[in-house]
């Protein structure tokens, strides 16, 4: 896994959250809500900084979610990687080499099945589970897909973070600025 030394991804909502987040050791981190027309200037800044940083193409405001969009993304911004929780969008970042992350919400278990199905379908890099307080769904899917999982949503305590590690997720997205600050050590 690129990301294995870094157990959270901060999830980043607005420019104010990059700069806290260069407070930090962290390497990678994940853009969310991001305006087409910021893209370029977001990710030149990142790189600047020496971070590497996912995209999340579903919550990019002024741009269809689509495999047509992400082609333009990944060719055009070139971001580290890409997050989504549609099929196509994930086929076509893998098609272009560019990491892709899976994105499912497991609310139940027909939900569990359709999102193993998905996954097994579209053969991301990595999986976004959500959400991630659930130990059990972190082990079934990472049992049953053979994929790294990143576990995310509704995980706000060390504890919880611990939990979902110690289910065998890989990595923890989380916007909370306390966790970033527990799981890191400062510049």
């Amino acid at each position: 896994m690129a990301f294995n030394d870094q157990q959270l991804l901060p999830a980043i909502r607005s420019m104010k959250d990059f700069d806290k987040l260069l407070n930090y050791n962290y390497r990678y981190g994940v853009f969310l809500d991001l305006h087409i027309s910021m893209l370029k200037s977001v990710y030149e800044y990142a790189r600047s900084e020496g971070r590497e940083m996912f995209l999340h193409m579903d919550l990019i405001h002024g741009l269809a979610n689509d495999e047509h969009a992400t082609e333009y993304i990944c060719q055009t911004i070139k971001p580290y990687g890409i997050i989504s929780t549609r099929s196509k969008v994930i086929q076509k970042a893998r098609q272009l080499k560019v990491q892709a992350i899976q994105r499912t919400f497991v609310i139940d278990s027909n939900a569990l099945d359709r999102s193993i199905q998905l996954i097994q379908k579209t053969d991301p890099d990595y999986i976004e589970l959500l959400p991630g307080v659930v130990p059990k769904v972190i082990e079934r899917v990472s049992e049953k897909t053979g994929k790294p999982i990143i576990a995310g949503g509704l995980i706000d305590t060390p504890e919880e973070v611990e939990a979902a590690l110690s289910a065998g997720a890989n990595a923890i997205t989380t916007s909370s600025h306390i966790l970033w600050k527990h799981f890191s050590v400062n510049k």
